[in-house]
C-alpha cells in the first residue's frame, strides 16, 4: 500500500494546493494532508482552523486524511507508515528549493520516495502569501481558494465588522 503525505502550512490552502491533493487521490492508496503547525511563520489562521477547512475541502476524496502535526517532518512520516512524500512546484525557485529538501530526506529516510507535481498552469501563480496580503486588504480570495475558505473569510470579516465601533 503506498500512503503519501503532502505537507505544508496550508495558511490558507489554494487551489493549487486542492490540485495537487485531488490528482494525488488518484495516484496513492492513501494520501495525507500534513499541515504543519510552524508557529515561525505567524500564520494568519491557527492550526485546527487550517485542518478544519482542509477536511472541508477534502471531504468529497474519500482515500484523503488531513492531520496537523507539529515537528519534523521525518517523524511525521515514520508515525504514520508513509513511504511516499508529494511536494507541488509552482515554478524553477521551488525546484530549486525541493531539491535541497530533497537531499536531507533521503538521509533521514532513505527508504522514502520523493515525488514532485508540477502545479497546473493555470494555477502557478498563486501562492498561500497573496493570498493572505489579498485578505488583510479585505479582497476578493474567490478565484484563488476553495469555495469554503472564501466563505470563512467572509464570516471573519462580518465578525470583525461586529466588532468594529461605528464612526
Amino acid at each position: 500500500m503506498n500512503i503519501a503525505v503532502f505537507p505544508g502550512t496550508f495558511d490558507p490552502a489554494t487551489l493549487g494546493h486542492y490540485d495537487i491533493i485531488q490528482r494525488s487521490s488518484k495516484l496513492f492508496d492513501e494520501v495525507i494532508v500534513a499541515v504543519a503547525d510552524s508557529p515561525l511563520k505567524h500564520p494568519l489562521f491557527t492550526l485546527d482552523e487550517r485542518v478544519s477547512l482542509l477536511k472541508d475541502c477534502c471531504k468529497l476524496l474519500s482515500n484523503v486524511k488531513v492531520i496537523g502535526f507539529s515537528g519534523m517532518l521525518p517523524d511525521f512520516i515514520r508515525a504514520q507508515h508513509a513511504n511516499v512524500l508529494i511536494r507541488g512546484i509552482r515554478t524553477v525557485a521551488d525546484y530549486d528549493y525541493e531539491m535541497q529538501l530533497t537531499g536531507m530526506y533521503r538521509i533521514a529516510l532513505p527508504q522514502l520516495e520523493i515525488v514532485m507535481l508540477p502545479t497546473n498552469g493555470n494555477l502557478a501563480f498563486i501562492s498561500s502569501s497573496l493570498v493572505r496580503d489579498i485578505i488583510v486588504h479585505r479582497g476578493d480570495i474567490s478565484p484563488f481558494v476553495p469555495h469554503n475558505i472564501t466563505t470563512a473569510i467572509q464570516k471573519i470579516y462580518e465578525q470583525q465588522d461586529k466588532q468594529e465601533p461605528k464612526a
